[in-house]
């Protein structure tokens, strides 16, 4: 069993292909893409296009949520995937975006979300 009650994965990602990271469609199609690959069961999908440039979304699913912010000019993205339960590995996902998004590199991180105490006392007598 998981001794936490999600994991978030936290992705800075670089040297994106900046035509990608101004596309909402492109964007939002890949969000929802990485969600399913990764086993995720979408519910609700908004994203917005600023102007001059950029690209902020959300997918909501029902394990959580992925989140991104572009920023085109840099080459650059933040993406946030964050998972819970044991079903769905936040990696999948985040590992198919930096892919479809041709990033040169990447810095990612997880954080494991829910480890109070109290609700892990929980889950072992549940």
């Amino acid at each position: 069993m998981n001794q936490s009650l999600g994991r978030h994965v936290l992705c800075e990602a670089y040297g994106c292909d900046p035509q990608i990271l101004d596309d909402m469609g492109l964007i939002e199609v890949a969000m929802v893409d990485a969600a399913l690959s990764a086993g995720a069961e979408v519910r609700e999908v908004a994203f917005h296009k600023f102007s001059p440039q950029g690209v902020s979304g959300v997918v909501v699913i029902s394990e959580s949520h992925l989140a991104i912010h572009t920023w085109p000019e840099l080459g650059y993205a933040a993406i946030d995937v964050f998972t819970c339960g044991d079903t769905v590995d936040p990696w999948d996902a985040c590992d198919y975006l930096t892919e479809k998004l041709k990033a040169t590199s990447r810095h990612a991180s997880e954080v494991k979300r829910g480890l109070v105490p109290e609700l892990m006392a929980l889950r072992k007598t549940s």
